[in-house]
């Protein structure tokens, strides 16, 4: 399943003091890359609402590389690391488009509830959202190959 990567032009908002982007932005980019991530497997947030499940985030770890400055555009590529159809991790590399520089990297951590918060199985329940999340998780693992 190839994933195109998340465009974010940088907004003199996300900027602070020192003129660069503020350590919290990254954080956003991480939530609108898995947006979009996960509009391209056709399972946005969207339809999993609709199906009664969320996804909440458990964790979120964030290493900063380089800075990025106001106007500069990013490209934030996530990558479903481990997928069990109970949780998941997704890793982020925030690339700046032009010269392809590590800005960040990050994961954060998942688990799917039913709206009324009790955890579920996507193997078990949900087979068409369990298969494209195991397929895009299996598909990066054969890209490393």
């Amino acid at each position: 399943m190839e994933m195109k990567p998340y465009e974010h032009k940088t907004q003199y908002y996300e900027t602070d003091q020192m003129g660069i982007i503020h350590h919290s932005n990254y954080i956003r980019w991480f939530e609108e890359a898995r947006t979009y991530m996960m509009e391209q497997m056709g399972m946005g947030y969207d339809v999993m609402e609709a199906q009664g499940i969320i996804i909440p985030v458990l964790s979120v770890r964030c290493e900063y590389k380089s800075m990025t400055h106001f106007g500069d555009t990013v490209q934030v590529l996530p990558i479903v690391r481990e997928y069990n159809g109970i949780r998941m991790m997704i890793e982020y590399t925030v690339l700046d488009k032009e010269t392809g520089e590590v800005r960040c990297v990050g994961r954060t951590r998942h688990c799917f509830l039913t709206k009324d918060g009790k955890p579920v199985s996507l193997k078990k329940k949900y087979l068409l959202a369990d298969d494209l999340f195991r397929r895009c998780s299996e598909a990066e693992e054969t890209q490393e190959e």
